[in-house]
């Protein structure tokens, strides 16, 4: 739901008003480098997909070839339904593949409309094949199947393992990985605080938490951490107070997608409670219809905490209270997941130190989940592997490279 929101403080140490981005704004105009821009982006690369010459002897003339697998399989989650299709699609058709694509049964109609588009626009039967089903039936065909070369899957962890084990048992079909999250947000001293509050909110509650890179660890600097938590926690509050309709005008908070992933959400936060975790705001369901969750801030937690190691994928972020550079460092680090992190500093030479020693596939420094169509996403360690989305990166994902050697010259 893209939009603004202004909340009040009321506190013994500030009063006014503050706006924060539930998604990102320029300029007062939305910001969303994927949809249309991206598939436009890449048909514009479909004509430059080109190999090198290889400088070997004088006897020899030798060149590659980025050839399409041919048949790609590709998985998509719920969360971004369109703009999955678009990050999928639009780079496998571009370097010559055709798809078979297989949404999210929470949300299948979106693919649904563009298969209409993809009638109407032309394209040949066969190029896109959008099927709708379950991921033990569809998504598991998809895996399995010896007619596929080539699987691009986004959505968690324990799903990309069982693709990568169906892969593995049936042809050794390639395989790219974009995975869970529990990314860290950074914040030193030296931040400008009132655009860290507002970044870090959006950060974690964009979407109702339901987004892989989620800024859901976020680490305070000792020197401001009491400032940003009162404003921070302001932010979660009136955020909270905002809930209602996701069609309705003015709505900034809806519901999460499935009662499934309303329950999820409450037993980490259930867990949070029972390990003796401090809640700062939210920690409960909003009203008594639907599947609405407040914003949830904890404080007081430990390392070991399940809300601090495992994505939780909702509405929760656990606020951790630092002292050095390389305190924070080796804690945004204690990870199994590695998609992205966030710094908020104004010394450019500490971001860019730091964002060269974060282990994640993505750095945002004094912005979050700030995308761009031409700048590779994808995760290290159990947040990924096998590929990138988005940027000329996501060409190769979809391309396998072949050695051509011409004999010019030697004789036997």
């Amino acid at each position: 739901m893209p939009g603004t929101f202004t909340y009040t403080f009321d506190t013994p140490t500030y009063k006014g008003t503050s706006t924060i981005n539930t998604g990102l704004f320029i300029n007062n105009e939305w910001v969303d480098p994927v949809d249309g821009d991206l598939i436009e982006y890449y048909a514009g690369w479909a004509d430059k997909i080109t190999g090198k010459t290889i400088e070997t002897n004088p006897t020899k003339f030798a060149y590659t070839r980025h050839e399409p697998y041919g048949v790609v399989g590709q998985i998509i989650p719920w969360n971004f339904p369109f703009s999955m299709l678009a990050w999928k699609i639009a780079p496998a058709v571009a370097t010559g593949n055709t798809v078979v694509i297989k949404p999210s049964e929470v949300t299948p109609l979106t693919a649904l409309k563009l298969a209409e588009v993809v009638k109407e626009a032309g394209f040949p039967p066969g190029v896109i094949n959008i099927v709708n089903g379950y991921g033990a039936t569809v998504g598991q065909a998809i895996s399995e199947h010896y007619g596929i070369e080539k699987v691009a899957f986004t959505g968690s962890t324990l799903t990309g393992r069982r693709i990568l084990k169906a892969a593995a048992e049936t042809n050794l079909k390639d395989v790219s990985l974009e995975l869970g999250g529990k990314s860290p947000t950074i914040i030193f001293e030296d931040a400008n605080l009132e655009q860290a509050i507002k970044w870090a909110a959006g950060g974690i509650f964009f979407n109702m938490g339901q987004v892989c890179s989620a800024g859901s660890r976020i680490f305070v600097q000792e020197g401001v951490y009491d400032k940003f938590l009162e404003h921070f926690t302001a932010a979660a509050k009136g955020l909270g107070d905002s809930a209602g309709d996701p069609f309705a005008a003015g709505t900034q908070h809806g519901p999460q997608v499935s009662k499934t992933q309303f329950d999820r959400i409450m037993s980490y936060i259930d867990s949070g409670k029972e390990a003796g975790a401090h809640v700062q705001a939210g920690g409960e369901r909003h009203g008594d219809k639907g599947f609405f969750i407040k914003p949830t801030v904890f404080t007081n937690v430990t390392p070991d905490m399940k809300i601090v190691r495992e994505e939780i994928f909702g509405p929760v972020g656990v606020v951790l209270k630092f002292k050095t550079e390389e305190e924070v460092i080796e804690l945004a680090n204690d990870t199994t997941y590695g998609l992205a992190s966030h710094i908020f500093s104004e010394n450019t030479s500490r971001a860019i130190r730091v964002a060269h020693a974060l282990e994640s596939g993505s750095v945002w420094v004094n912005c979050a989940n700030s995308l761009e169509i031409s700048v590779p996403f994808g995760g290290y360690k159990q947040s990924g592997n096998g590929g990138r989305d988005l940027g000329e990166y996501a060409l190769e994902t979809y391309t396998q490279v072949k050695g051509v050697h011409i004999n010019v010259g030697l004789k036997l």
